[in-house]
């Protein structure tokens, strides 16, 4: 019995891994996975992870990985058919019943599927001869070495409108069914069938099962019409429900099964490969957005998918079409997260430039779902009158509304109207000092706020319509690259951030994590800040921080002098903090605690270390502090 792919996925999405594996496999809870003894091998400590959300368990004693179905055959010795049946009960579905056309479909399905092959492997011997010189020189360029080429299948479509078809003829096939595969195409006036890709760089598609159902091709010719070409909606090749690079990414996602990395939706096939190089488990759609088809089978493989687009206007476009199609599907545990791109770059460009760390951990910086849906609802217009203040929250209910989950439309109608509050604050909540002016406890050193702001609603603005000041993001920067830094300093920063008052809450959260006693390393407090909202705020920093010159942030300066010249920096910030808190006291009516020559002097001192801040030479002269 022959069994479609739609009913193997179904009959899975139905089961829990850990509810079947759990009667062979006494399983402990950790964290977002289940552990317990292999029972593939002797062992002492667990090293036997299932993971519900992935779909799957992995045994890094034995190495085996594998679904539910995979696991009765390994540890039963039962055939597929007679896993599937067994789980098919359990499951409550009925098993397909015997069709004479269905196995006769499968049977002419897997023939072409055999074409495919042959002409997969036709592609690949065309690469390494001369006539693949163009795109082997245009991998070079884009820095793919000759050892990857085979992990990911390319080859080369020479620029001949037979040369495929004669290769597969001489083996036997008949045009007709190269047609039916996609590979060649059948003119409308007649004529004779001819190859579908010309002189283009040629990149398998592979299905859920491994199976090479079509093929991508990038044109070698820079005035060919079409950039990227895709085989046609086929027998074997469904556009809207498949997603490149897939069988890679669950390999990925079973290696790295102890891990919370998430599936990664690239814009193309480079992408994909430049993020499976790395470590992460990527795919990409088929040239269009993405279908409610494939966002199934990513929940399926991940509970929060990272969605990763460039993050200039088209970019956001393309984010925000995929919430248009995603709001109403989204559910309890089944969103998406973002990871916008900065600088133009795609993930290709940073594995070259940076290295396979900085692209890991550019997208580990991601932002929620709903961060994203309010950052498109406020940039549809101007917010600057009462009338289209009131439209954002029109908007913002409607979005709420879209989300067909009637709890979860209640969470995201209260999330986003929080969102809305913070930015247009009601209550005006300032701490005041004698005087009128908020003291030094208050914390708020920026601009006044605006008539009817809180003080967190005036900083949120000052944070999305300024850049962090370069020295204080740099001190931030600094502490974030070796977050024992902070150790020595943790009163002071609790007490004066970074000496900017929009980095405050990514200052008093760093400080809270130390105190915890969590001890993160670089990318996991980054990792950590971007899921606790202050994903922006992190990406200001990067930016500001470039801008600095401090000398401890460069790559080549020792450990221990980066350490030292830090504190040097942080130590001269507070003091110039201190002194202003003293000078604001000194003004006071109800403090008089310097005579004026005292008071010159102590101002002197505060303002020469300001200049030397705000001009950079506090890196250059460590007394200062």
């Amino acid at each position: 019995m022959r069994f479609d792919e739609r009913f193997i996925e179904e009959l899975k999405a139905r089961l829990r891994p850990s509810d079947i594996i759990g009667r062979t496999v006494k399983l402990k809870r950790q964290g977002r996975e289940f552990v317990g003894l292999s029972p593939f091998s002797k062992e002492k400590s667990p090293s036997f992870f299932v993971n519900d959300d992935k779909g799957f368990f992995h045994d890094f004693s034995s190495g085996k990985h594998g679904d539910v179905i995979t696991f009765l055959q390994e540890t039963e010795r039962l055939s597929f058919v007679e896993a599937v049946s067994r789980l098919a009960g359990e499951a409550g579905m009925q098993l397909p019943a015997e069709d004479p056309q269905a196995a006769e479909r499968e049977q002419k399905r897997q023939g072409l599927a055999d074409w495919m092959d042959l002409a997969q492997k036709w592609f690949a011997a065309n690469l390494r001869r001369n006539v693949g010189k163009a795109a082997r020189d245009y991998l070079e360029k884009r820095g793919l070495p000759e050892d990857q080429w085979e992990r990911f299948g390319l080859g080369y479509a020479p620029n001949d409108r037979e040369g495929l078809k004669q290769a597969l003829v001489q083996r036997g096939a008949r045009p007709g069914d190269l047609v039916e595969a996609g590979l060649l195409i059948a003119p409308e006036s007649g004529g004779q069938p001819y190859d579908r890709f010309r002189d283009r760089l040629m990149f398998p598609i592979l299905d859920a099962r491994g199976r090479i159902v079509s093929f991508g091709g990038r044109a070698m010719n820079p005035d060919d019409r079409a950039k990227y070409l895709n085989g046609p909606e086929t027998s074997l090749f469904h556009k809207g429900a498949t997603l490149y690079g897939l069988p890679e990414a669950r390999r990925i996602l079973g290696a790295e099964s102890r891990g919370e990395q998430g599936i990664i939706v690239v814009e193309g096939y480079m992408d994909v490969i430049a993020c499976h190089r790395a470590g992460l488990p990527a795919v990409a759609p088929m040239g269009t957005a993405l279908t409610e088809e494939q966002m199934a089978v990513l929940w399926r493989v991940s509970s929060e998918p990272v969605l990763s687009f460039d993050g200039d206007a088209a970019g956001l476009r393309a984010a925000y079409r995929s919430i248009e199609r995603a709001l109403p599907l989204l559910k309890p545990g089944k969103s998406f997260r973002f990871a916008l791109l900065e600088g133009g770059q795609d993930p290709d460009d940073i594995l070259r430039d940076k290295g396979a760390p900085a692209l890991r951990q550019v997208m580990a910086a991601t932002r929620p779902f709903a961060e994203v849906l309010f950052r498109r609802e406020v940039e549809a217009e101007p917010l600057d009158t009462p009338e289209r203040k009131a439209g954002l929250k029109g908007r913002l209910r409607q979005a709420a509304n879209a989300v067909q989950d009637k709890d979860l439309a209640e969470q995201y109608r209260r999330d986003l109207f929080d969102r809305f509050d913070a930015l247009f604050p009601r209550q005006p909540q300032r701490p005041q000092q004698p005087g009128g002016r908020p003291g030094p406890g208050g914390r708020w050193r920026g601009p006044p706020p605006l008539q009817g702001q809180t003080i967190e609603g005036a900083q949120a603005m000052q944070a999305l319509f300024r850049s962090v000041e370069p020295i204080a993001a740099a001190l931030a920067h600094g502490a974030l690259d070796d977050p024992e830094r902070l150790d020595d300093h943790m009163e002071a920063v609790a007490r004066y951030g970074f000496g900017d008052p929009a980095l405050d809450g990514l200052a008093q959260e760093m400080v809270r994590l130390r105190f915890s006693g969590r001890t993160l390393d670089s990318a996991a407090l980054r990792r950590h800040l971007a899921q606790s909202g202050h994903d922006a705020m992190l990406r200001e920093v990067e930016k500001a921080a470039a801008k600095s010159g401090a000398p401890f942030l460069a790559t080549d300066k020792p450990l221990g002098e980066a350490r030292t010249r830090w504190s040097q920096a942080f130590d001269a910030l507070t003091r110039a903090a201190a002194l202003d808190e003293a000078l604001a006291s000194a003004k006071s009516e109800a403090h008089k605690a310097f005579d004026n020559s005292a008071f010159a002097l102590v101002k002197a001192e505060r303002d020469a270390l300001r200049r030397a801040i705000k001009t950079g030479t506090i890196w250059e002269d460590s007394t200062s502090s």
